[in-house]
């Protein structure tokens, strides 16, 4: 027999890494596709110079080409480091655009929790992300679920061929964000969660925006929010 000379294509592998930033201690994620090495940042919410030293270096190491800078909602925690990837990598972060006044109102919840005046520091975003939103890191693609409940704007992020979704503050492991915040809605958030989450595969890996990780399967069975 005639050995094949042709060498085998190299499946195309997608990874993530979570960075646990600033006071509120958010989840900030890299996602990558390690075949085109094209990357996000997922709710950038650096608080100082070492954490996003610590994700720049990260990038530059494994060699990631910062595509997005995409955000799951507009809370301050999720946003203290917009700035740096603005600067950084010239990125307008995206996000829904029925989060904007959420965004808008940042600078007055920290100058209310920290007495820090960040209003002349958080760049223009791109109101672009909704659920017909096209993002693609090299040949994987990234679904927008609109999660409207812990904000109006919020959105989670799927990756099939990464068996991922990144679901910020709409749901964490045995638990799901507060609604008490201008514009959020408990009901909306419990529909969000059983009407795009629930239904995605159960090995599915759950990466919240606060806590541990988690799947929707250990969710579905165990959260007592949803029971």
């Amino acid at each position: 027999l005639k050995r094949n000379s042709l060498k085998p294509k190299k499946l195309s592998m997608f990874h993530y890494k979570r960075f646990v930033v600033n006071p509120i201690e958010e989840n900030c994620y890299i996602i990558w596709d390690d075949a085109s090495h094209e990357g996000a940042i997922i709710d950038c919410g650096t608080w100082s110079s070492n954490e996003s030293t610590s994700i720049s270096d990260f990038i530059h190491k494994e060699g990631i080409k910062l595509k997005y800078s995409l955000q799951t909602h507009m809370h301050f925690d999720h946003c203290l480091g917009l700035a740096f990837i603005c600067s950084e990598y010239g990125l307008t972060p995206m996000c829904h655009p029925e989060d904007l006044p959420v965004y808008n109102g940042a600078p007055e919840m920290v100058q209310k929790w920290f007495r820090i005046d960040i209003s002349s520091t958080l760049p223009e975003v791109s109101p672009t992300i909704s659920e017909s939103s096209t993002l693609c890191l090299g040949n994987t693609n990234i679904q927008v679920l609109h999660t409207p409940g812990h904000t109006p704007g919020g959105v989670c992020y799927y990756i099939p061929n990464g068996r991922i979704v990144l679901t910020g503050d709409t749901l964490f492991r045995m638990g799901i964000g507060r609604t008490d915040l201008p514009g959020g809605n408990y009901e909306q958030e419990l529909h969000s969660i059983s009407s795009k989450i629930f239904i995605l595969p159960a090995d599915t890996k759950v990466l919240p925006g606060h806590g541990p990780e988690s799947t929707v399967g250990e969710e579905i069975d165990c959260n007592p929010y949803l029971h």
